[in-house]
């Protein structure tokens, strides 16, 4: 199940677990929209993948307790701004390459 984590990894932006600004990586890398979009360039800088739209988890009980209150968001902040320009020299060679072909 994801964490749901709670902010920008990038610019440590507030990202709820109802958020539509959250994006994701494979391996939950978490950054915000604009973040992924004009620093990140759609290039994880943990793991080379791209960003994904992170689900939202449904806060209301449809069945079999899988809801947020049963299974609550993360509040591990994890803020680890990336150098711009070690991003530029690490994503030069991938980020025209899809993200499912990196």
């Amino acid at each position: 199940m994801l964490e749901l984590r709670p902010s920008c990894e990038q610019c440590n932006k507030p990202l709820p677990p109802n958020s539509t600004e959250a994006m994701i990586c494979t391996f939950e890398c978490t950054f915000c929209r604009d973040c992924v979009e004009k620093v990140l360039l759609n290039v994880c800088p943990n793991c080379g993948g791209g960003f994904t739209p992170r689900p939202v988890r449904p806060a209301t009980n449809w069945k079999d307790g899988n809801h947020l209150s049963k299974h609550p968001a993360s509040d591990k902040v994890v803020y680890k701004p990336v150098d711009p320009q070690q991003h530029e020299v690490f994503s030069q060679d991938i980020k025209n390459i899809a993200p499912e072909k990196r």
